[in-house]
């Protein structure tokens, strides 16, 4: 059985506190690529298996979706009594106790398949508010037939440009967010793939095209963004960037948009081809199959890649699609950020200012959404004088060079650069140094003696101590980080001890410090395996 992640163990886990302690229905929040279907399977293994007699539906809207979370199901828990109810999918098994769903489907079938005792929701921030939708009409049927109906979705966004947070406000589904994982923390821990971003000489300029719902109208969008000569240029800068990347995404602003974009790069030499709404299924089955093969290079889309689409080689992402959704910003910069075999890193090419109007990417939360940090036509994001790198507005350096930004001043225009690059994170998860050489050794300590672990990086190093003579807090940190080198158990009691035993321990090939607030400071160690080890540590355990 796959194993969950410490994450995804802490939201399954939130989630039976909230139940446990009276709780109504919860939302748990995870980035894109963070393995929402693998906890999706785990809740219904673990349900099931508490009360065996469950009726579960697991609901979502795209089918490829459904197949994948069935799959999911199917190799985490090989003897699961699951079945698919889905047009797209092909199948109808009405009578499975674990029925995975499209909403297009079930909306109106649920006195045939009704009661349910959970329904999960995949994507729940497509949920509309409005009750006469069809996941209206399925969840009210649903607790029509048993009241004592739990739900819970599962989301990277869980927020709505025209209705706000998806636990808040008059016709709410959820009560509230159980739990969130943040976006940096899980690319610090190795989870997800490191964002880099660049800026961009060409921008699109949507200065003048109105608005409605809270987005730009569709129409006078492509308007606006789909003239030639724009389009050649973005062109031209996304194939100098991505010469050296494998697998491309370029979001477009309406289909003539997507298609014109698609002829620019195929004029340039590069494999491309386009998908929307209008693409025949079968014909979209076969383009996103030889993307994943590779034989295709670059996709340009609208409207059907920014949820549900799973390819982790993904390596590049061409934003050409402005919009004043955080949602949508978030979950098409997501499409970068899985991990994969040889990927090192994902470039995210920001030609509609969305860093800028949205900020960085893991510090658009719930939270901050609901709260309106963004004013109409503030930034929340400034370039750094020294490299041009977009940085958090209340960051004090810059993480790509160190050098202090001055005040920025608001009558100012941001000319971007082609060759400068941009941290669409709001701290510098990238920076793993190689680890050259690394010393152990014994070294006193104020009660006593401690085991010394330093790492030799080019321009310096890090250094642990390791009190593994101590008690408490200190002898728990020391224990940590033994197994995270890869100690055996039982771990050693002494200095001594773990001398004699220091063949055990692997060395880093890289390793990441950064500061977490002002007491203390994230370390991260990543292995010649893939393995990583991460830390939380005081500055006062610290020697550096």
């Amino acid at each position: 059985m796959l194993q969950l992640r410490s994450y995804q163990r802490a939201a399954l886990d939130a989630l039976d506190a909230h139940w446990h302690g009276g709780g109504g229905d919860g939302l748990i929040v995870l980035p894109t690529g963070a393995g929402k279907a693998l906890v999706i399977a785990a809740l219904v293994h673990e349900t099931m298996r508490r009360a065996p007699g469950s009726r579960i539906a697991i609901v979502t809207h795209v089918r490829e979706l459904v197949a994948q979370n069935h799959r999911e199901l199917m190799v985490y828990w090989p003897e699961a009594p699951a079945g698919i109810f889905s047009a797209g999918v092909g199948r109808r098994d009405a009578d499975a106790p674990i029925l995975f769903c499209g909403i297009q489907s079930v909306r109106d079938r649920v006195e045939i398949l009704a009661p349910f005792d959970l329904v999960i929701v995949d994507e729940a921030h497509l949920i509309p508010r409005s009750a006469e939708t069809g996941y209206g009409r399925f969840l009210a049927g649903g607790r029509a037939r048993n009241p004592n109906l739990r739900i819970v979705g599962l989301t990277a966004t869980p927020y709505r440009l025209d209705s706000g947070r998806l636990d808040e406000g008059e016709g709410r589904i959820f009560e509230r967010i159980v739990y969130e994982a943040n976006v940096g923390d899980l690319i610090h821990q190795g989870w997800l793939a490191p964002l880099i971003s660049k800026a961009t000489v060409t921008a699109l300029d949507v200065s003048g095209v109105p608005k409605r719902g809270g987005d730009y109208i569709p129409a006078a969008l492509e308007a606006a963004v789909n003239r030639d000569w724009i389009t050649r240029a973005a062109v031209e800068e996304m194939v100098g960037y991505g010469r050296d990347r494998r697998s491309w995404l370029a979001f477009c602003a309406g289909v003539a948009h997507a298609v014109a974009v698609r002829d620019a790069v195929r004029a340039e030499g590069i494999v491309c081809e386009t998908l929307s709404g209008e693409t025949p299924k079968r014909e979209r089955d076969r383009i996103v199959k030889a993307f994943r093969a590779q034989e295709i290079r670059c996709l340009t889309s609208v409207g059907v890649l920014s949820t549900g689409f799973n390819v982790p080689e993904v390596d590049l992402i061409a934003l050409l699609r402005p919009t004043q959704s955080a949602g949508l910003y978030v979950q098409q910069v997501g499409r970068a950020l899985r991990r994969a075999p040889g990927k090192t890193d994902a470039l995210i090419l920001d030609y509609a200012g969305l860093v800028r109007a949205h900020g960085p990417v893991d510090v658009v939360t719930a939270r901050s959404v609901a709260l309106g940090l963004k004013a109409p036509g503030e930034t929340r994001a400034k370039e750094c004088p020294g490299c041009g790198a977009l940085i958090a507005l209340n960051a004090s350096t810059c993480e790509g060079c160190w050098v202090e930004p001055e005040a920025e001043d608001s009558d100012a225009k941001h000319e971007a650069e082609a060759d400068d690059e941009l941290t669409i994170l709001s701290a510098a998860v990238t920076g793993w140094l190689p680890v050259e050489a690394w010393r152990l050794g014994r070294r006193a300590g104020l009660l006593e003696e401690r085991l010394e672990a330093e790492f030799r990086c080019r321009g310096g190093g890090y250094r642990v101590e390791l009190a593994l003579e101590a008690s408490g807090y200190d002898r728990e940190k020391a224990v940590q980080w033994w197994r995270g080198l890869g100690g055996a158990r039982p771990v050693p009691m002494t200095v001594a001890e773990a001398m004699e035993r220091r063949d055990e321990l692997s060395r880093p090939i890289a390793i990441q410090v950064r500061a977490n607030g002002r007491l203390s400071e994230s370390v991260a160690c990543r292995f010649e395996d893939g393995r990583t080890f991460s830390d939380i540590r005081r500055r006062d355990d610290l020697a550096a």
